[in-house]
């Protein structure tokens, strides 16, 4: 017993960074493209570009309601902690989604289309920044009393570094949504995004710079554990792959590589997940609880994993055959259906 004691939480903060991964990745793109529509110069630009999200967007989606349902099951303490504490970025994150829902699905009824339009945009941008800001508070650490409970203000989480860590998530949505429409289109829209996203992917290698050189000075924490042996050793190996995988995403889109881009933004992604959770590691939140102490009883873990064990491959399916079906360049008539 006590060896799953201390193997079933570990498994589930694994099972959970997946499905976080995999939200970040999917709807990431999605949000991008969503903010980018609103620097659309037409309306025809700004069709295609939704045309290209209207049969996965709300697929993406699921995976954020998998994990939340997840933390809650497998970490209880910890979901009603983070909820509690994140109060505010969780609102506008849920307000910006909800409302760039309801104006997608209202923008194809609309005669003027302007305010869905922008509607749109701005919901993308809000559930973006929410993200950004909950992010941010929890990487920042949240004050808990001995039981794991709350215990700090409403705005704990609005500091500097969150800050950063906010902004640095919107040019990464932006990156890997540019990247995303230069797959998916072509002409003179594609070329337009080859310069967004050579543009994002400037603003955010700054914001990742700024966040690596602050972390350490401002969290003693994270600074001892990143300067501990032999985690010193990884930690000084993932910037270098960052810069070397920020080269070859700039080389691709030098060279107008089409569907290369994307797979380099999506390493990208996953070197910073990788990255962030050898930080947090063991703790849920950080520095405060850890996957053991707000881990439920084992045999509700065993449960959940055979649950859930036979929905992942589900749902990836599900997942992978949307792209498979929906592939190919969006043209100008696919685009003025909407």
């Amino acid at each position: 017993m006590e060896t799953l004691d201390y193997l079933l939480p570990q498994v589930w903060f694994g099972i959970l960074a997946l499905f976080l991964f995999l939200y970040v990745m999917l709807d990431g793109f999605d949000l991008g493209v969503g903010i980018l529509s609103l620097t659309s110069s037409s309306e025809e630009r700004r069709s295609i570009l939704m045309t290209s999200l209207s049969n996965i967007w709300d697929a993406n989606e699921t995976w954020l309601i998998l994990m939340g349902g997840s933390l809650f099951g497998a970490f209880p303490l910890a979901y009603g902690t983070i909820l509690q504490a994140l109060y505010i970025p969780v609102f506008i994150m849920i307000f910006g989604l909800i409302f760039r829902a309801v104006a997608f699905e209202f923008r194809e009824q609309a005669n003027r289309k302007w305010f869905w339009n922008i509607a749109f945009g701005l919901g993308s941008f809000l559930a973006a920044l929410g993200q950004g800001f909950a992010l941010g508070g929890v990487l920042e650490g949240i004050q808990v009393d001995a039981s794991g409970h709350f215990i700090g203000g409403s705005w704990d989480w609005l500091r500097f570094p969150s800050v950063v860590v906010a902004l640095t998530l919107i040019q990464g949505y932006v990156l890997i949504g540019s990247t995303y429409l230069i797959w998916r289109t072509e002409g003179e829209l594609q070329q337009t995004h080859y310069k967004t996203a050579k543009i994002a992917a400037l603003t955010t290698l700054i914001g990742a710079i700024v966040i690596t050189i602050v972390t350490p000075i401002v969290y003693e924490s994270a600074r001892s554990r990143l300067f501990s042996q032999p985690l010193i050793y990884i930690f000084a190996l993932i910037p270098l792959l960052g810069i070397l995988l920020i080269w070859q995403l700039w080389q691709s889109l030098e060279k107008k590589k089409e569907a290369l881009p994307f797979v380099w933004t999506i390493l990208l992604f996953l070197l910073t997940f990788m990255g962030l959770a050898l930080v947090i590691f063991p703790y849920i939140i950080p520095n405060s609880i850890t996957i053991y102490q707000a881990a439920a009883a084992p045999s509700s873990l065993v449960i959940m994993i055979i649950f859930i064990g036979a929905l992942i491959p589900v749902m990836l399916f599900y997942n992978i055959y949307q792209y498979v079906v929906f592939r190919g360049k969006i043209t100008v008539d696919e685009g003025e259906i909407g």
